[in-house]
């Protein structure tokens, strides 16, 4: 079940630990001069194409709130409520800033940026509190296996952990991360979120965010952030394939933490989006039509 390739968000002001950040084809150097044949789109505008596919239509999100959720700080019911509304087609999911995504395509069409939280599940520690990346695969399958969860190669599956459970690399290597697997026979597309609470010095762009329950209890906002980053690359290069450039940095990696101009909230945070009745600090991303 082991995962053989990732591709991570690395920390603030820091880079990637060494296998934790590569040029997806694996070959640590080559891309490829490929074309998309579907929807017209630019290559080589900082980015290019290298003949995988892309996630079109509205794309399901599901989503495993692993440890505890019923805790303190941003551990809480309202974490998940609030996380689960902003990956909804009304919010994230139908935002003008998803439909940057828009810009990238495939042999067949392109991706249309559109998202929509589907399903959810619990798991209060079945692999445990300190996790590797085959511990994370393993809790995914079981869900799949067991129907908890569709088995659906067209959705991206989130594997959002709580304050309580340490992941290795994560706070020191990187934020979150995506990849794919052959999962219950299917090829998923799954991300590592961790709660960033854990760092919010490395993870976090400011500690209280605008939709923060208290002062300095910014996670909620922070994995809104890491979740925009993780999800616009699970769309764009879905099986570490499609988009990236001649570094190994897909859309979202290129703005990495660049947030660009912002508002200030009612409890003094900074914001840059607003959508879905909430205001939202969260990272640019690379637009391939203008580079």
């Amino acid at each position: 079940l082991a995962a053989n390739f990732l591709m991570a968000q690395v920390i603030r002001g820091n880079h990637a630990g060494p296998g934790e950040q590569m040029v997806p084809t694996g070959d640590g150097h080559a891309v490829v001069a490929a074309r998309p044949t579907g929807q017209a789109v630019v290559t080589g505008n900082g980015i290019n194409y290298n003949g995988g596919p892309v996630l079109k239509g509205t794309v399901p999100i599901y989503i495993i709130w692993y440890g505890n959720w019923n805790g303190t700080g941003s551990n809480t019911p309202a974490t998940v409520s609030l996380i689960e509304g902003f990956l909804s087609s009304t919010s994230l999911g139908g935002s003008g800033y998803e439909a940057i995504n828009s810009t990238y395509g495939d042999n067949t069409g392109n991706v249309s940026g559109h998202l929509n939280f589907v399903q959810a599940v619990f798991d209060t520690g079945s692999q445990g509190t300190r996790l590797r990346n085959n511990k994370i695969s393993a809790a995914i399958n079981a869900q799949l296996t067991s129907g908890a969860l569709p088995t659906d190669p067209n959705g991206v599956y989130l594997f959002i952990s709580s304050s309580n459970v340490k992941e290795n690399g994560f706070c020191t290597q990187f934020c979150g991360f995506h990849t794919r697997q052959t999962l219950n026979g299917a090829d998923i597309k799954w991300s590592f979120i961790g709660n960033v609470d854990q760092c919010p010095n490395g993870c976090e762009i400011q500690s209280t965010g605008p939709n923060s329950p208290a002062p300095g209890v910014g996670g909620a906002d922070g994995m809104a952030n890491v979740i925009s980053h993780e999800t616009e690359e699970a769309i764009s290069d879905p099986d570490l394939n499609a988009w990236f450039d001649a570094s190994g940095q897909e859309n979202a990696d290129k703005c990495n933490f660049r947030f660009g101009p912002t508002q200030t909230a009612a409890n003094g945070s900074q914001f840059n989006q607003t959508f879905g009745g909430h205001n939202w600090m969260i990272q640019t991303n690379w637009e391939n039509s203008r580079g």
